[in-house]
């Protein structure tokens, strides 16, 4: 490839990717933010830093503390999210997050494959609890996963 092909190549990357970013014009990301064992925050933002920063507050004000308040996850665009209870044979119990699906569907499948006990066979305990949209309005998952 010459220098001149490989310059054009990059150009229409670079394009193609600001498309991108145009195409999602208005919309959020999703942030969500956990104290194991204690609270946790889930918020939309028009970047990052706004939606960690408003999920860690509701983390704080849920009862976590501020050192607590680990940032788990964060999708651009938002889409559709999972929020997954699991409990360990040991005990403790935590939520893990998987954000940005096109669809409440394949977020629900994403659940599932986390909540497979022959990858996680230490889990006594693993159930999708709450699917979020693009807006950050949850509704309870359905109990048929």
């Amino acid at each position: 490839m010459t220098v001149r092909g490989f310059c054009t190549l990059i150009f229409a990357i670079a394009f193609s990717a600001t498309g991108t970013i145009a195409q999602e014009g208005g919309r959020q990301g999703i942030a969500f933010v956990q104290a194991p064992e204690m609270s946790s925050g889930v918020c939309t933002g028009k970047d990052a830093a706004t939606a960690f920063d408003c999920a860690k507050k509701q983390c704080v004000d849920g009862g976590g503390t501020d050192e607590d308040c680990l940032e788990q996850a964060y999708c651009f665009p938002a889409r559709f999210s999972v929020d997954v209870f699991m409990r360990s044979s040991e005990g403790p119990h935590w939520h893990e997050y998987y954000c940005g699906w096109d669809t409440k569907e394949l977020a629900l499948a994403a659940a599932k494959v986390a909540c497979d006990n022959i990858r996680r066979p230490y889990l006594i305990e693993c159930t999708p609890v709450l699917i979020y949209d693009e807006e950050g309005r949850s509704e309870e998952a359905p109990m048929d996963n």
